[in-house]
């Protein structure tokens, strides 16, 4: 065995032992919240049971391709989505053929905008005109190095005022070789951008919000939002760690001042992460969900894209070290960078959440759908472990084949089921549905259990559990 392989095996030990079951625990208040299993926050005891990390969907082309471009960003307002995306002024201006100025110089944001999240228009605004972009769709050109990765955001803090509902960080870090350009065109590093409505931006102040000398080198997308759970803005950003391509994190209360920069544990041993795409789930605000870039730069760039979950703090859980999306059949998938996805994780239906990637794709999952706790059709069972709730029924979302069914029993603390509560108890379940109550004998209602420890178990059979609350 290579030392290589060896400190691949342990770490990925490392890793699985962090999410092993700690026992006597104090009850995990999850209130009426939504959970997923995308980690092992609630995951107990498992019984022929697995953790199954789900394959989106490649959506259907549509005749009218959707705008495409690196660093994009898809968001949702109350009446649309809106979905930014870099473009070039000439696409054959490149920082190797004509220097760093002329190809910054000739990057643009450009816009679009959809009813649906599938069908897309472009909107002209009036604020730029360029003969290479003939719809005018223009919200932000002449930003020298914001425009490579400028990245929007619908601020949700409280009492924002209407002026900053939108936010934006752009920039790049100067590499050392570069300090003539930094002489010439400024310091670099994440400058910050506020606007009304998401198309008419004004710079927040003239110096960088987030300073130069933490990027090495920003040059990718850097992703701010406002945390609920946290009570303060997040960023999460592009950072060479050990040599490797990497992400960092930082908060802030006020955007403008930010905390000492967190370096996050991601990368398994040799393993580039370009464009983290860390997000809040709609669903569940509680976790964010990430979908980095792999880039294998040793396999002509070749990249693909990875799934990822965090609540914070220092790293990311990497129950899965395998591909989310593949660069697939089609040998464009396999050319230098051809895989990013979007920031933005949006639901397009009743029951579908879609992911935009570059080259104008749209991947589709069931809402919840990264991962669920499986079972095989001979059966199995998952406990959680001790958590408290503040609702009167339990929700879940699932799926059996023909033959699969479900039953789930309410237990104590310590294990003991609750009477009325019981798997005898509970009508079989079976199906497919996003939301569905589970009922036992007596009815569905489990508030008197309220404000107490319980922990659910769970009996599969060719079945599927995504999410559970209780509301």
């Amino acid at each position: 065995m290579t030392n290589n392989s060896r400190l691949y095996n342990t770490t990925l030990a490392i890793l699985l032992c962090l999410q092993l079951p700690s026992f006597g625990e104090e009850p995990i208040a999850i209130g009426s919240r939504r959970e997923l299993f995308v980690d092992r926050l609630l995951v107990g005891e498992m019984k022929n049971t697995t953790l199954k990390l789900h394959e989106p969907i490649l959506a259907e082309p549509l005749k009218e391709p959707r705008p495409n471009g690196h660093y994009a960003t898809v968001l949702k307002a109350a009446d649309k989505f809106q979905f930014y995306y870099r473009g070039d002024k000439d696409p054959k201006v490149t920082w190797k053929t004509h220097g760093l100025e002329a190809y910054h110089d000739g990057e643009v944001t450009l816009y679009a905008e959809s009813k649906d999240g599938i069908a897309w228009t472009k909107p002209k605004p009036g604020l730029f005109e360029h003969p290479s972009f003939p719809e005018g769709n223009i919200v932000l050109m002449n930003e020298f190095t914001v425009n490579h990765n400028f990245t929007p955001f619908i601020d949700t803090k409280p009492g924002v005022p209407a002026e900053q509902k939108y936010k934006a960080l752009g920039g790049i870090a100067f590499q050392p070789h570069q300090s003539a350009v930094r002489e010439k065109r400024g310091v670099g590093g994440l400058k910050a951008y506020v606007s009304p409505d998401g198309i008419h931006w004004k710079k927040l102040r003239e110096e960088p919000v987030i300073p130069e000398d933490w990027g090495k080198y920003f040059d990718s997308q850097n992703y701010a939002f406002w945390s609920d759970s946290e009570q303060r803005y997040v960023c999460y950003f592009r950072r060479f760690i050990k040599g490797y391509r990497g992400i960092a994190r930082t908060t802030s209360t006020d955007f403008i001042t930010w905390t000492p920069l967190v370096e996050m544990q991601a990368n398994l041993p040799g393993e580039h992460l370009y464009t983290s795409c860390t997000q809040p789930y709609f669903r569940a605000p509680q976790i964010y969900v990430a979908m980095p870039t792999r880039f294998m730069d040793k396999r002509g760039a070749a990249t693909d894209i990875l799934f990822m979950s965090t609540r914070g703090g220092d790293h990311y859980d990497r129950e899965f070290t395998h591909s989310f999306i593949r660069p697939g059949l089609s040998k464009d998938g396999w050319l230098n960078r051809a895989n990013y996805a979007a920031i933005g994780i949006h639901q397009t239906s009743d029951t579908e959440l879609s992911m935009f990637l570059t080259g104008g794709r749209r991947y589709t999952l069931r809402l919840d759908g990264f991962v669920s706790v499986n079972a095989p059709l001979a059966g199995g069972e998952f406990t959680t472990k001790s958590f408290t709730f503040t609702g009167r029924q339990l929700e879940i979302n699932y799926a059996t084949s023909a033959a699969g069914q479900m039953r789930v029993e309410l237990q104590d603390a310590a294990g003991k089921p609750i009477p009325g509560f019981t798997i005898a108890d509970c009508e079989p379940i079976w199906g497919d549905h996003v939301s569905r109550i589970v009922k036992w004998k007596n009815g569905d209602d489990v508030s008197p259990h309220a404000g107490k420890p319980v922990r659910l178990r769970v009996e599969m059979s060719d079945a599927d559990l995504f999410s559970m609350r209780l509301f």
